[in-house]
């Protein structure tokens, strides 16, 4: 017989599980080829009570990249404390793992999942994610030992964005340009991003 009331401790087990799940399926196989029904099969819920915690897919979405982001952090904060790794080597580190986020559990959204998701959100929840997103940017540079002033997170947010969504969208969504290129590309965009970062560091040496 089915079981008809859970506790609110079971009802918080169950969402957290629907959030990793969730993000796991994503940073494989990517946003847009996820489904409600594959996370509430794989949780083992039925789709109406996948509902009761989520109103959405994008609902499930939202959490569950806010979910990723402490994880993000903690792994940026791992490299930089390796002794031995230099400087350079764990932000380029970093940025190659989120770049190439499917190898390494992190959820990327392509084009087409940005313009989707974000056309569907509503204005609080689109402006909630972007505080949310400029604070886990800020925090980052804090990490690799750099003032976060409003221009640099800003700057340093679009430049990393850039270079992950780039390379996931050839050639699907940008079929002109060349896929054989697409890594070294990447290469290229990340050693930028580096040295831009490199001149913002307040613990130059002199």
């Amino acid at each position: 017989m089915p079981k008809v009331a859970y506790s609110e401790e079971e009802r918080a087990r169950i969402r957290e599980t629907l959030v990793t799940t969730g993000l796991a399926l994503m940073a494989r196989q990517g946003i847009q080829h996820t489904t409600v029904e594959q996370i509430y099969r794989t949780v083992g819920i039925s789709r109406t009570f996948f509902y009761t915690f989520f109103p959405s897919k994008e609902d499930l979405i939202v959490e569950a990249l806010y979910h990723q982001q402490p994880r993000v952090l903690a792994y940026a904060r791992q490299l930089m404390e390796d002794p031995a790794l230099t400087w350079r080597e764990g932000v380029e580190g970093f940025l190659r793992a989120c770049c190439y986020g499917e190898r390494n559990g992190i959820a990327v959204m392509t084009i087409e999942e940005q313009q989707l998701l974000f056309r569907r959100l509503s204005e609080e929840s689109y402006r909630r994610f972007r505080e949310k997103q400029l604070q886990l940017f800020s925090r980052l540079l804090e990490c690799f030992g750099i003032r976060p002033d409003h221009g640099r997170v800003a700057l340093f947010t679009n430049l990393s964005l850039a270079v992950m969504v780039l390379r996931r969208a050839i050639p699907s969504s940008l079929p002109l340009l060349v896929p054989e290129a697409a890594d070294a590309a990447a290469e290229v965009q990340i050693t930028a991003i580096v040295d831009c970062l490199e001149g913002m560091r307040e613990d130059k040496p002199r």
